[in-house]
Parts: C-alpha cells; sequence; structure tokens
C-alpha cells in the first residue's frame, strides 16, 4: 500500500516547514511560540523545545449513505483538499488479480457525455487537480480547487461524476491494458522487481496479499469492462467509503460538500475486513539474472495497523534501519564496510498483517557475507536492544521533524484518510508521539523481539551465481562503492 512517510528529515524538515509558512503553497503548522508578522522564526528561538504540530480539531460525522467523514477546516488559504479512500485494494480482487487497479485507473476515462480529454479539461479550466491510485489495502480518489463556490461547485460537480458514474469505455480499457502488459515486460528486466514478487508469493502463500496490484499477464487480457462495473458498484459505494475534507470551508458547507459526493457514489454496505494470513515458510530462495548486483530482501509477517505496539515497532526500526543514515543498518553495511548504497527495514502496518521487510543490493560476489551480516545484525539488536543514545537521539528526530506530518493541507487529509480508514482514534496524532516519547530501550527491545524472530525470515535473492569472497573487515574508511548508478 502505498501506504513511505516524513517523518525522516530532521533539521532539513524544519527548514522546509519555515519555508511553507511564506510560500502559500499550502497551509503550514503554526510557530511555536508568537511571532511577529512577516518575521521568520529560526531553529535557536525553539530554545530546545520541540516545534508545535497544527492543532487539527478534527470533526467527523456520517452521511446518510453509511460514508465515513473526517474534517478539518483550514481558513489559511481559500482552497480545499478532498480525498476518497475506499477498502477497494488488490485485497478485493477476488481471484481476478488486477481487477481493483483497473477499475481505479478507469475512472477518469470517461463519464456520461465526457471522454478523457473533456474530463482532463475540464478540471484543469477551474484550476483543480484530480489524483487517483490503487493500492493492497485500498483505493483513492482525490480533488484539490479553490474553495471559491464559482470553482468548488463545479469541480465538484465533476469530481462527483467521475467518482461516481464511470462508463469504463471499451477503447480506454485496451489503451491501459496494453499499457500495463508492457509494464510487465519492463519488469522481466527488473531483478528487483522479480524478488520483490516472489516475495510478497512466498510470504502471503494463498492470502490476498500475496499476488501484485497490477495483477499478471494471465489476469489482465480477460477483465472486461462488465467486471469492472461490478467491482465500482461493489468497492466504491458510499458506506465503503471514508471522506477526508480539509480546507477553507465552514461545517454546515463542508457537510454539503460531502453530502453530494457521498450521494453520487453507488448505494452499498463496507466490505468485510481482510483475514489475517498464515505464518509463511521461512528460509531462502535464488532468482538466477545477469546483472553485476544481487538484490536482497528479507521479510516476515509484521502487524496490522491496530497492533498495540505500533508506536514500539515504529521506534524501534527507526533506530535499526527504517532512519537512513545513522541506523545500525547503514552504520555496518555501508558506512564501515561500503557493502551498498542504501541498506533500509521496515514495518507495512496495513489492515491485516503486513510485511516487515529489510531491503538492499551489494555485490554479487559479495552477496552470501552481507545476508549473513544482515541476518546477523537483525539477530544482535533483537537481542541486545537499542542503546540508550540509541534511542535519545531517534526520539529527538522524531520530534523535531513531526510537525512534518500535518505541515500542509495535502498532508493532513492523507492523515485523516488514514485514521478514517484503520479506524485509529481521532487523537490518534497527539497521542502517537506522546507514546513514542515515553518508551524506554526494554520497551522496544521487547516489543521487536514480540514481533520478529530471526529464524523465521522468508528470504529471496537475484543476481548472478558467481563464486563468493569474504566481507571486506569494517573500516572507518572502507572501499569506495563503483561509479555509476546501482541496478534496480
Amino acid at each position: 500500500m502505498n501506504e513511505r512517510n516524513a517523518l525522516r528529515y530532521g533539521l532539513l524538515g524544519l527548514a522546509l516547514l519555515v519555508l511553507l509558512t511564506v510560500t502559500r503553497e499550502d497551509a503550514a503548522a503554526p510557530p511555536a511560540k508568537p511571532a511577529e508578522a512577516g518575521k521568520l522564526e529560526s531553529l535557536t528561538e525553539l530554545n530546545g523545545q520541540a516545534p508545535t504540530r497544527r492543532d487539527l480539531q478534527i470533526q467527523t460525522w456520517q452521511t446518510a449513505e453509511g460514508a465515513k467523514v473526517l474534517f478539518v477546516a483550514a481558513p489559511q488559504l481559500p482552497m480545499f483538499d478532498l480525498r476518497l479512500t475506499f477498502a477497494a485494494g488488490s485485497s478485493q480482487d477476488d481471484g481476478v488479480p488486477g481487477l481493483a487497479m483497473l477499475t481505479n485507473a478507469m475512472l477518469n476515462e470517461g463519464v456520461p457525455g465526457k471522454d478523457v480529454g473533456a474530463i482532463a479539461a475540464g478540471f484543469e479550466n477551474l484550476g483543480a487537480q484530480f489524483s487517483n491510485g490503487a493500492y493492497r489495502d485500498m483505493a483513492v480518489a482525490s480533488l484539490r480547487a479553490l474553495s471559491a463556490p464559482e470553482i468548488r461547485e463545479p469541480a465538484l460537480k465533476l469530481f462527483a461524476t467521475v467518482v461516481g458514474q464511470p462508463t469504463f469505455p471499451e477503447d480506454a480499457l485496451g489503451r491501459i491494458k496494453n499499457q500495463v502488459m508492457a509494464g510487465f515486460e519492463y519488469q522481466k528486466q527488473d531483478p528487483g522487481k522479480l524478488a520483490s514478487l516472489e516475495l510478497f508469493q512466498r510470504l502471503y502463500g494463498e492470502h490476498p496479499y500475496a499476488h501484485p496490484s497490477d495483477g499478471n499477464e494471465t489476469s489482465i487480457p480477460a477483465i472486461g469492462r462488465e467486471q469492472l462495473q461490478a467491482f465500482h458498484a461493489k468497492a466504491y459505494a458510499a458506506g465503503n467509503a471514508v471522506i477526508a475534507l480539509v480546507g477553507d470551508l465552514s461545517r454546515s458547507e463542508a457537510e454539503a460538500l460531502v453530502a453530494q459526493v457521498s450521494a453520487a457514489l453507488p448505494k452499498g454496505p463496507a466490505l468485510p475486513r481482510i483475514a489475517q494470513p498464515e505464518p509463511p515458510q521461512a528460509g531462502a530462495s535464488h532468482i538466477d539474472f545477469p546483472s553485476e548486483q544481487t538484490h536482497l530482501m528479507l521479510a516476515q509477517l509484521g502487524i496490522d495497523r491496530r497492533d498495540p505496539d505500533y508506536a514500539a515497532l515504529y521506534l524501534g526500526n527507526q533506530i535499526f534501519g527504517g532512519g537512513g543514515f545513522g541506523t545500525r543498518l547503514m552504520e555496518e553495511v555501508r558506512e564501515k564496510r561500503g557493502l551498498t548504497y542504501g541498506v533500509y527495514s521496515g514495518f507495512s502496518a496495513m489492515q491485516a498483517r503486513g510485511p516487515f521487510m529489510i531491503n538492499l543490493q551489494t555485490r554479487a560476489e559479495l552477496s552470501a557475507g552481507t545476508l549473513q551480516l544482515v541476518k546477523d545484525l537483525l539477530r544482535d539488536y533483537l537481542e541486545e536492544g537499542p542503546t540508550q543514545k540509541e534511542l535519545d537521539d531517534t526520539k529527538r528526530e522524531l520530534a523535531g521533524s513531526f510537525p512534518l506530518s500535518t505541515a500542509s493541507n495535502a498532508a493532513i487529509v492523507g492523515q485523516l484518510g488514514t485514521i478514517g480508514f484503520y479506524d485509529l482514534p481521532l487523537d490518534y496524532l497527539e497521542t502517537f508521539m506522546a507514546q513514542v516519547q515515553a518508551l524506554d530501550v526494554e520497551q522496544v527491545k521487547a516489543a521487536m523481539a514480540r514481533h520478529l524472530d530471526p529464524d523465521s525470515l522468508v528470504i529471496v535473492t537475484a543476481g548472478p551465481d558467481v563464486a563468493q569472497q569474504p566481507l571486506p573487515p569494517p573500516s572507518d574508511k572502507p572501499a569506495e562503492q563503483p561509479t555509476g548508478v546501482p541496478e534496480h
């Protein structure tokens, strides 16, 4: 799900936050203390305190058709952001891989009286932006426009028609299928993609998360217009929708806006939640591919989005491999040994248990040793836990960058969509960082050990079969990486 966040940027992120307060591209978080009009605050004025996050004051209600609404009034800019999130991702494909993706991709290809060109021109002439996408858990459709009634009303009318009454024209369906099929051919030349496909298949088996969101070469050609219509009627129903709205609107204007959108959607209830997957068979598999580097992917089942250990696992993973430079993985694998350009780990928490993954690529002749090193680093981290310094440094970094999660209307509408879709508490953004800051070393260590087991890893590698060499010893000045762009 394409579900890849802005909490990593530290002081650079804070500088961006300051810029956002004056660019008017979007609404930004208020300053940490009162400032004179037109005056930019410096980081020194924070005096060691974490910058403040916007007070969202989330309002929520349900439409007559059953859609869940989350609204934040943001009068700072004369615009609004609207996002519809449906439980209509590939996990709902029901044996037809790619059905959810094609349905979402076809939304703006035709409506009664308008083809794709007329739809695009309609939004463009209003200065409005339409966007959409489909992932494993969800499908989304979004609108950004000025909030003045002469712009808002026609933009909203067109958006409601696109989301509620797509005609799925045959010519557009054929064109998009051809594009998807061409993408499958490209994937065959990408060892990282091949490894990812096999990893999810091995990790999830018969579970709906196992197959790729884009479908496959067999399923896509067979999908017909009638299947898209049936999926839309079921999965894009108002009762299956979360409507997130942020902008320069009163409560009454917001209620009228979402009522119009909700009424335009098909009538129907929320779809059942995805069942939890069964634990996979651990072990390694290899894809032979003629490349200079080998892709390494290690994974096991992680957590769902409502797991009570989410905050502890988020913090623990930031220290281990989720925070970029300065993490255990980057320090040991790249900085001390020069084995990779980047190595990362992360929990993808979804409706059901999403994966915990570690991925990197390294020189083919060093792949076996690098794989063992990463496994040893994970085992050591689970046994020892983070140091107090690692914990304190990461907490400080997260506190400094957290305001970016609500620094713009676009960021806020994304947060509202997540809160609504995963049924998180309305005060989630307030409580999450408090939970993170309250954690100690033993709590983080215990949470990571509860959910991860180095002996249960599913491992997929993709690269050439070559004679292996021993790893270089750790050094303050490791050998330089080879020049050029790494293979992907």
